[in-house]
């Protein structure tokens, strides 16, 4: 009887079936002495209760709204369970390291450490959102080097759900672990007026009234988006590998790509897919960084065309007429198992004059700054950030996208009602070009205006080459529209890759107290933004490109 008692871990009573109660025991007789962790939270059932408890789990793990997560689950764990939060904690079992250590798979039970703690967390390793390859990576070890790797697990509501998990504590000659280097010690400086959303890896956005100051954005207030630590790549080793057809592998280095190939320059303004998260994210929690209005620059690029490498590599039209049909890049940039940034775009994009894609190796007239990919990165006009990646290391052509995770797994949008527990990421494509977008740089939200005359300041964008041909902005909240003047380079049609800046100056209608302030852009294709952010919300809180509002006061004479 004792082999089949309910072994409980937070809110989930899981039966552990004889013969995994009997390895359990036979690694550990501790574990199985009349001692079981305890109960902290409710209990498990098969209603919708539970599906949110998961996935709330889930999300208060990956520190992904997570004080939102975290809030819920317990309220609904202490309404199931009222006393749960009095309830003492019991005595844990000691283990050693090498006890852990045999708990490297579901069959043995997943355990790791954190600190002087021992968590078996077997029954979230299928619910991990990167796959249960990455958090098997940490199994009967330490959970320190993974965390300093991927910051944002690091707090303190974090470790409250993690302890759900717990079964016991490490030996205490055995608590004392060796200082973790920090991975991201190395990054560059970055410039104080940015507005940071994340440390670890470093991602911040410029001071959004900035951007409409300059056409081209300068490169230190160029919004930084960083998966991993930005690594450290000596010019004079490095080298580029593009895989040619029939297995050949075109080797290059810094000096080589520059001279073998003729140079060439765009104008291309880089948006990530999260732009404008905020907004999502108030209407109902999504996962990501809590991007503003900034996570949009524009610069001047200059580099090597990547079809004058492709084709010196070997591919041609054939390629796609054979099936040939997507161009991967890999980065530099890698986790701690090895595995790099990686990402895609189609054949046809790579290869066609019109396209523009870049190697670019200058930005802004001077070499990359490490932040943005020193010393080779791709630059893919009209296409959403996540697909220029930067340090790029190797390129190939296949016929499938590239396998990276942030190809197959993030950067994809959906509906309204898909939600964390029914997501399947193989049903929607990749987000490759962008709608149309635009927002208010200028007056800032709360502001307080003159009582005569406002002059309102914004960006508009829009993917795939698309040119921006009309700004609407509205001082009443869309009931009466004025056209703003835009400014910026004349474009090629089709291959409209930059932002226009645009402004207003109107009369503040008399008697007003307060403004609602709304722009709204249509591009070439007509498209226009959609007016509210409801019918756009998706899980992922991307694409997010509604009417963009400003609310300010009007100083009264």
């Amino acid at each position: 009887m004792l082999l089949l008692q309910p072994i409980v871990r937070g809110p989930w009573v899981l039966q552990r079936t004889p013969r995994l109660a009997a390895v359990a025991c036979g690694s550990h007789p501790r574990a199985c002495v009349g001692w079981t962790p305890p109960r902290t939270h409710g209990t498990w059932s098969a209603g919708g209760s539970s599906r949110r408890w998961k996935v709330t789990a889930v999300g208060a793990l990956l520190g992904l709204g997570a004080g939102l997560a975290y809030g819920d689950h317990r309220r609904q764990a202490e309404e199931a369970d009222p006393k749960a939060a009095a309830r003492p904690q019991a005595p844990y079992p000691v283990f050693t390291r090498q006890e852990v250590g045999r708990h490297r798979s579901p069959a043995e039970r997943v355990w790791v450490t954190y600190g002087g703690e021992v968590f078996d967390i077997t029954d979230f390793v299928e619910l991990h959102p990167g796959g249960p390859s990455k958090i098997l990576l940490a199994a009967g070890g330490a959970l320190e080097p993974f965390w300093a790797m991927y910051a944002v697990h690091s707090q303190g509501h974090v470790l409250e759900i993690l302890r759900e998990y717990k079964v016991g504590e490490l030996s205490p000659e055995e608590q004392s672990q060796p200082a973790q280097g920090d991975p991201y010690a190395g990054d560059p400086p970055r410039h104080p007026a940015l507005k940071v959303n994340s440390l670890k890896p470093f991602n911040a956005e410029p001071p959004a009234e900035l951007l409409s100051e300059n056409y081209l954005t300068p490169s230190p207030l160029f919004f930084k988006r960083n998966h991993l630590p930005v690594p450290a790549v000596d010019p004079a080793t490095y080298r580029l590998e593009v895989e040619g057809p029939g297995g050949r592998t075109l080797t290059l280095s810094l000096p080589e790509l520059k001279s073998r190939f003729p140079k060439h320059e765009v104008t291309a303004t880089l948006q990530c897919a999260g732009n404008r998260r905020s907004e999502m994210n108030s209407v109902r929690p999504v996962k990501g960084l809590e991007w503003g209005i900034a996570a949009i620059s524009t610069a001047r690029w200059g580099g090597a065309r990547l079809r004058d490498v492709l084709t010196q590599a070997g591919y041609g039209e054939a390629e796609e007429e054979a099936g040939e049909r997507h161009v991967c890049f890999e980065g530099l940039d890698k986790d701690l198992s090895g595995a790099a940034y990686g990402a895609s775009i189609p054949y046809g994009k790579a290869m066609g004059p019109g396209g523009d894609v870049l190697l670019a190796y200058e930005m802004n007239g001077e070499e990359l700054p490490r932040d943005h990919g020193y010393p080779l990165r791709v630059v893919v006009p009209g296409v959403v950030g996540a697909r220029n990646v930067k340090w790029l290391g190797r390129v190939s052509v296949s016929r499938e996208e590239s396998p990276s995770h942030w190809q197959q797994n993030d950067y994809k949008g959906f509906s309204p009602s898909v939600d964390w527990a029914t997501v399947d990421y193989t049903t929607a494509p990749a987000i490759q070009e962008l709608p149309i977008q635009s927002a208010i740089t200028d007056p800032p939200p709360g502001a307080t205006v003159p009582p005569t005359e406002i002059t309102v300041k914004g960006y508009a964008w829009s993917g795939g080459g698309r040119g921006v041909v009309r700004v609407d902005v509205s001082l009443d909240g869309g009931r009466t529209w004025h056209v703003a003047e835009m400014a910026g380079e004349e474009q090629p049609l089709g291959r409209a890759w930059a932002w226009r800046l645009w402004q207003l100056t109107a009369p503040v209608p008399p008697g007003s107290s307060a403004l609602d302030i709304v722009c709204k852009a249509v591009d070439d294709s007509y498209n226009v933004q959609p007016d509210t952010v409801e019918p756009i919300w998706n899980l992922r809180g991307v694409l997010s490109n509604a009417w963009h509002r400003v609310r300010v006061s009007v100083a009264q004479d």
